[in-house]
């Protein structure tokens, strides 16, 4: 037996990075599994890795009510229920701070930003709303440590991060006691990240950028460089209702030990 037998997820963003991580554990572990992918040739992948027993694929776009519902009515066509919702879309501002924002720039990368980073998230559960309740379902939104300290990235991302925690925590107060709420907060993580066209990083990927594993290795104490599939089964454990059935309005913090670094030096032994 799988450890997501008789779970049925909806993974919004699950064509790459974290969000693959996500939709192959939950394969290997039982669950049934709809994916909602902007990419058509990421949409193609998916489709050509995964028979239509096991994964549903909808081309679509978070951002849109009408996507989402289309990707919800695909998972209930195909398997019945859906009693895991799980987003993981995301773009980034890449470390843009407010002195290097055009003045002309900001409202423009502002809505992309949050559109992508919270909206998204929003339309997404009023979506699966009626299913989750339904089956007393879960929610597991993706944070960041962005969305715990600062230097994550610029201050659209970092806000962007803190609004979804705040999303965590009133999705979690209004939806119970029938759909539980909970978030991941991923570290550095070396995947394909995007930026936004406002600022003129749309075809830049997180995983290009000079020295990235370096850096991600040298900023937390466990001295980990992430891979998406390092935080596939905190996602797994959250979805777990029968063997986590007290947890709601938490975070998994995935990210290596940035909160026990210490003033003066990293926690743990030095190599």
């Amino acid at each position: 037996m799988g450890f997501l037998d008789g779970k049925v997820a909806l993974i919004t963003g699950g064509g790459s990075g974290i969000g693959r991580g996500v939709v192959d554990l939950f394969v290997q572990e039982g669950a049934k599994v709809g994916v909602l992918e902007i990419s058509p040739e990421k949409v193609k992948t998916l489709r050509n890795a995964f028979s239509s027993d096991s994964v549903v694929v909808t081309e679509g776009d978070a951002t849109s009510l009408t996507d989402n519902e289309r990707a919800v009515a695909d998972v209930v066509d195909a398997f019945g229920s859906l009693t895991t919702l799980i987003c993981v879309v995301g773009v980034f501002d890449y470390f843009t701070e407010l002195p290097q924002l055009p003045k002309d720039k900001i409202s423009d990368a502002f809505d992309e930003l949050f559109s992508v980073n919270v909206k998204s998230n929003m339309l997404s559960v009023k979506a699966g709303l009626d299913q989750l309740i339904e089956n007393q379902g879960d929610v597991i939104l993706t944070i960041s440590n962005a969305g715990f300290y600062a230097g994550g990235g610029g201050p659209l991302y970092v806000a962007s991060k803190f609004a979804v925690r705040g999303l965590v925590t009133e999705l979690a107060y209004e939806l119970a006691p029938k759909v539980r709420v909970n978030g991941v907060a991923p570290g550095g993580t070396v995947t394909e990240l995007r930026g936004i066209p406002a600022l003129a990083n749309e075809a830049q990927r997180l995983k290009d950028v000079p020295d990235i594993e370096n850096l991600i290795e040298g900023i937390n104490p466990l001295r980990l460089v992430a891979n998406p599939e390092d935080h596939a089964w905190s996602y797994a454990i959250l979805a777990a209702r029968e063997r986590t059935p007290a947890v709601t309005g938490n975070v998994i913090h995935s990210d290596g030990g940035l909160g026990v670094r210490g003033l003066t030096r990293m926690a743990g032994l030095e190599s």
